[in-house]
């Protein structure tokens, strides 16, 4: 008897293709790992702006891309890992950050990092419930 729980690949283009050995997202079971998203757009593959509001934004809408494409959506995350380059720019992502989870927001840690992938400004990842609604998105809240 094999009780492993599947595990499927999450590819979008709602998001950046994944550039590396890595997957955009991965579904397990009834959760929902996204790949840490940049502010990258995804049909030119350049930032959505050299500053942080737009760059977070951008990522925050990647990761929404890969969650939806997974079953999920924002209002299932219920942990998020914000990479920044620059702690002291914490105020400016988070006022974004705030318009995406306007109402009961998940766990989240932020952290500084020496740097990250092409010079981006941030970079997010989440974890969510996948939501897989019966009646459409109107039965859990899911917009």
């Amino acid at each position: 008897m094999n009780n492993a729980i599947e595990k499927q690949i999450v590819a979008t283009d709602q998001a950046p293709a994944a550039v590396g050995p890595y997957s955009q997202g991965v579904r397990l079971g009834h959760f929902v790992f996204t790949a840490g998203q940049l502010g990258l757009v995804p049909e030119t593959g350049d930032f959505a702006g050299p500053d942080i509001q737009a760059q977070t934004r951008r990522a925050l809408e990647n990761v929404k891309g890969v969650l939806e494409a997974a079953g999920s959506c924002l209002e299932h995350v219920v942990k998020v890992t914000v990479f920044l380059q620059d702690m002291d720019e914490f105020s400016q992502m988070n006022e974004i950050y705030a318009e995406f989870f306007p109402e009961d927001p998940p766990a989240r840690s932020a952290v500084e990092v020496a740097a990250l992938p092409l010079g981006g400004r941030v970079e997010i990842e989440a974890i969510a419930e996948a939501c897989d609604c019966e009646n459409g998105h109107e039965g859990c809240g899911c917009s």
